[in-house]
């Protein structure tokens, strides 16, 4: 009879365990998902940042060329940097 409740009992705690098992490995499953869904997100972002970078740089020497265009047309020009506090 107690050998009969010992293997019950541990029966139980296997079974348990599997259920236990089952569990991890199906919250595996879905956090291995999110991981690829965030690394395809970082990704785009960053072929977003480098691709806005390249136009700010094309942005930025467009700007150097037409001052410089002015410059030697004699151009008055006033430069104003919006950025600086007054």
């Amino acid at each position: 009879m107690l050998k009969e409740k010992i293997c019950k009992d541990l029966y139980e705690e296997i079974e348990r365990l599997e259920r236990s098992i089952i569990e991890l490995e199906d919250e595996i499953i879905e956090l291995k998902a999110q991981l690829r869904a965030k690394t395809e997100e970082v990704t785009s972002l960053a072929i977003e940042n480098q691709n806005l970078r390249y136009k700010l740089e094309r942005l930025r020497r467009t700007h150097e060329r037409l001052i410089e265009m002015l410059k030697k047309m004699n151009f008055p020009i006033i430069i104003i940097n919006e950025n600086e506090d007054e």
